[in-house]
């Protein structure tokens, strides 16, 4: 039988854990973005020197990359061409021959002026959480910027950096350029995906899809 107390207050102590569930969301989305804040960047010229750029892929259309994606490679050029990097990591999903994210960033890369001898792929990029954790395990990556919507930034930098990275982030525009109810959308996902990275990262530790041999990137 439930106490006396709980039966006089159930519905007060509902509403408080109703409440407490977004202000605990909110608060934590709120600690990533600040111990990310001194990493993350919107202008390609104020960020040191790095090895290689991570690139997250962001969906394509056939042979073509979506907004989002196409926004991120650029951004990624932008900085192999400042002399910011030497390299380009492209992580996305090849999880079948019929859908080919890395091929097609690659290609775009190229074409945008990047030889193909500095372009590494992981085909197995599947999430943010992975593509962090196999840039270190599979690809040897210690030092980075990580290349990503403003929206999505703060996540992947601290996946990358709790996931031994020492990770930098350059942002892309996201409310400028796309539909507001695009980027709203992304964006209250974006939250409950924080969630996840910090159960990721601090509790699971899960390993990613795939792993395999070391491959480095030459």
């Amino acid at each position: 039988m439930l106490p006396k107390w709980f039966l006089q207050h159930w519905r007060l102590l509902c509403g408080v854990l109703l409440l407490s569930v977004p202000a605990t969301t909110l608060a934590l989305n709120l600690y990533v973005k600040t111990v990310t804040s001194s990493r993350r960047y919107n202008n390609p010229n104020q960020i040191a020197p790095q090895p290689v750029a991570i690139v997250l892929g962001a969906g394509i259309y056939g042979e073509q990359p979506s907004p989002m994606l196409a926004d991120r490679i650029s951004a990624a050029v932008e900085l192999y061409k400042l002399g910011r990097v030497k390299k380009l990591l492209m992580s996305g999903d090849n999880s079948s021959e019929n859908y080919d994210e890395v091929t097609v960033m690659q290609r775009y890369a190229v074409e945008l002026g990047v030889p193909q001898k500095d372009i590494t792929l992981d085909h197995a990029g599947f999430k943010t959480y992975e593509s962090c954790y196999r840039a270190k395990e599979i690809f040897g990556v210690k030092q980075a910027v990580i290349v990503t919507q403003n929206f999505h930034l703060p996540r992947a930098v601290y996946l990358c950096n709790q996931l031994g990275v020492d990770a930098l982030g350059l942002g892309t525009p996201d409310w400028e350029n796309y539909r507001q109810e695009t980027v709203m959308r992304y964006t209250f996902r974006e939250y409950l995906s924080t969630i996840k990275a910090l159960w990721q990262v601090h509790i699971t530790r899960p390993q990613p899809t795939y792993l395999g041999p070391f491959e480095g990137i030459k």
